[in-house]
């Protein structure tokens, strides 16, 4: 007989507890890293229109045209090219593909591969040195000014940032695994990052290299296997479009812009190239360097005072020079982090002088290092093109280096020597911020002195033993990320709040020095809002430019110039639009920057005459007026600015005398147009 047992009125047992889940603090970093520079980059991104017109231009004639997409045309009728291959632009033609042709279509491609690379960096650092050094990698990638200004804007810089981090990262892999097929992924970034910008990436190339031959994990003959294999990736990933463009019938495609001979080889070492090194870039805008030199420039250059911001001896994008990145022009862009990157880099090496062969640590020392060093003293002693932008390209290098060497640093604080790095560390960049900063002494001026003031505090705080450790050390950590983040948070935050637009962009405020590149817009004399908006202020225009006086002038800048896009009226828009299906390109105009514009507004083909600067042999005279004849061209815009359209040689000046004695001008709004028909 079963036995009943009462339970009435019995409290059951209470239950085991259930463990909890432990939220983890990387992964809150991680989100708020990544959530903040999304923020940072995409915020009122539409603000400021086009950005580069330029390569606006391209990218709406690539999400229309899929032979311009192919090529990176300029128009969509496939006249000519832009002076670099297309990778960066096909990223966003298909956002505008998908959601229709606005300033966010173009330009939110280019802040979430701002957001990836920060991701990638501190993925890349934290599998060497753990998630906190990762996490401020990101952290200082992100707020690089220069940074903040690129991954806002339209030119290929970004995608190069991201292919090159990627790059790094694919090395660190293949220095684990020792796997080849890590090395053929490093291999094919980089050649990605030659459809992108060319021989930029070749920047990079000597220190994933060497990096890998000092610390591949496999033996020396293996090493020198994988090497081969890599480049034999990157040959291939940019071989096929570089060989397309070569055997394609060059009657079928359009015009390699930036090139005198329509011949991609010839832009990749020469312009985009070895000119950019030693400065004879054919085509270029320099007197002397190329076929498109103007009567201005040369007239500078004889007087001897060259551009605006240039050297004495006419240097365009001023002197060359081992403080070339601390200049002003350059400073404010990227130097804020170096004197501490180079510190933390000797630093990396000293501590880990004893280790293996294949340490992954040292390793991330050399990559990083010899970016940094490659790229910097390139960037230092070209004696061609040169713009501060470009100095975007060090900025993972610096991030990653400040990062690893002060957290290296850090762990090892019970040494006097790791002690005495880290406050160097926090002493260099307190000085480097006064500096920075007191060339803009309008801007924040209690910056500064509170970087130099916390500076000092900070300092002493690292090198006494007691105050790095308990509660101290949260102290001494607090105030050595304030000297370290300050200044370049301000520069990003002017940044973001800034519009920019034009050719030639800085990042921050108003230095009022270093010519090309030292101001938000360009040259001196543009005026508030042309500096800020990108205008190439040159008051009264350049002698001889077709349109007179308003040639390069700020302002509203209808015809556009050199390093402006036009700014049509709604009276000129309707009137090339006015049976616009009817012609192969609605207007022509010299100069790419001056074609954009109208084509930006239109929507329709605008040729722009001799490419970028006006110098390029594109089209002829000859085929000019082929063209005209066929009824293929409606307008002729004069006033287009391009330096190749300046003087009284070149195609682009013999166009427009051509269609000036043969044709009457029209002027609407300011600008003088011919009708060809």
């Amino acid at each position: 007989m079963a036995t009943v047992i009462d339970t009435t009125g019995v409290t059951p047992p209470p239950a085991e507890p259930k463990p909890g889940r432990r939220l983890n603090p990387e992964l809150i970093g991680a989100a708020a890293l990544l959530l903040g520079t999304a923020v940072l980059y995409i915020w009122g991104l539409g603000a400021g229109g086009w950005g580069n017109s330029f390569y606006a231009a391209a990218v709406q004639a690539g999400s229309l045209d899929w032979k311009a997409f192919l090529f990176g045309s300029s128009d969509m009728a496939n006249s000519i090219t832009v002076d670099k291959p297309p990778m960066s632009l096909w990223l966003m033609a298909l956002s505008v593909r998908a959601f229709g042709l606005s300033s966010w279509s173009i330009l939110v491609p280019q802040a979430l591969l701002g957001v990836a690379s920060v991701a990638l960096l501190w993925r890349t650092v934290r599998r060497t040195f753990g998630p906190a050094t990762g996490l401020l990698a990101g952290l200082l990638l992100a707020l690089t000014p220069v940074a903040a200004l690129m991954f806002r804007f339209n030119n290929p810089d970004a995608l190069l940032v991201f292919l090159m981090v990627a790059a790094v990262w694919a090395l660190t892999r293949a220095i684990e695994t020792g796997r080849l097929r890590w090395m053929i992924a490093v291999g094919v970034l980089c050649g990605f990052g030659f459809l992108t910008k060319q021989l930029q990436i070749m920047l990079l190339v000597p220190p994933l290299a060497l990096t890998y031959l000092i610390a591949g994990p496999v033996g020396l003959v293996k090493r020198i296997g994988h090497l081969f294999a890599a480049l034999a990736g990157m040959v291939v990933a940019a071989g096929w479009w570089v060989a397309l463009v070569e055997l394609w019938p060059a009657s079928s495609r359009p015009w390699v812009g930036g090139s005198q001979d329509n011949s991609i080889l010839e832009l990749t070492f020469g312009y985009n190239g070895f000119g950019r090194l030693s400065g004879n870039e054919r085509g270029s805008v320099v007197p002397g360097r190329g076929t498109g030199a103007s009567a201005y420039a040369s007239s500078m250059a004889d007087a001897g005072g060259g551009f605006p911001g240039g050297d004495a001896g006419g240097g365009m994008w001023g002197g060359t020079g081992i403080l070339r990145l601390f200049e002003p022009a350059q400073g404010g862009q990227i130097a804020w982090l170096i004197p501490a990157a180079l510190i933390a880099l000797i630093a990396g090496l000293v501590i880990h002088r004893r280790a293996a062969r294949t340490d992954p640590s040292r390793a991330a020392y050399l990559v990083f290092g010899l970016w940094l060093l490659v790229a910097g003293l390139t960037f230092s002693f070209m004696a061609g093109i040169f713009h501060a932008y470009y100095t975007v390209a060090l900025a993972p290098a610096v991030a990653a280096l400040v990062a690893i060497g002060f957290v290296e640093l850090w762990r090892r604080r019970s040494a006097v020597a790791a002690r005495l790095g880290m406050s160097l560390m926090v002493v260099a960049t307190a000085v480097m911020s006064w500096i920075l900063l007191s060339r803009v002494s309008d801007f924040l001026p209690w910056l500064r002195w509170s970087i130099v003031v916390v500076g000092a505090v900070a300092a002493v705080l690292l090198v006494i033993p007691a105050t790095t450790r308990g509660r101290m050390a949260i102290v001494a950590l607090l105030t050595a990320a304030f000297v370290g983040l300050a200044g370049p948070t301000a520069y990003a935050v002017d940044t973001v709040a800034t519009h920019h637009s034009g050719s030639i962009v800085s990042a921050g405020p108003n230095t009022a020095q270093g010519g090309p590149g030292g101001f938000r817009g360009g040259f001196p004399g543009a005026g508030e809002g042309a500096g800020q908006g990108g205008q190439m202020g040159v008051p009264g225009g350049f002698p001889g430019a077709p349109g007179g006086d308003g040639g390069m002038a700020g302002g509203d800048n209808a015809a556009g110039n050199l390093l402006e896009g036009s700014n049509p009226s709604a009276e000129i828009v309707s009137l090339l639009s006015a049976d616009a299906d009817n012609y192969t390109w609605v207007a022509a105009t010299v100069g790419s920057n001056s074609a954009a514009g109208y084509q930006l507004a239109v929507g329709h083909s605008v040729m722009p005459v001799g490419g970028f600067n006006g110098s390029d042999p594109s089209p002829t005279l000859e085929e000019f007026q082929s063209d005209v004849q066929q009824g293929l061209i409606h307008y002729f815009i004069a006033g287009g600015r391009g330096m190749g359209g300046a003087g009284g040689s070149g195609t682009a000046s013999q166009i427009t005398t051509w269609v000036q004695d043969n044709f009457t001008a029209t002027t609407i709004d300011g600008v003088t147009l011919y009708d060809l028909t």
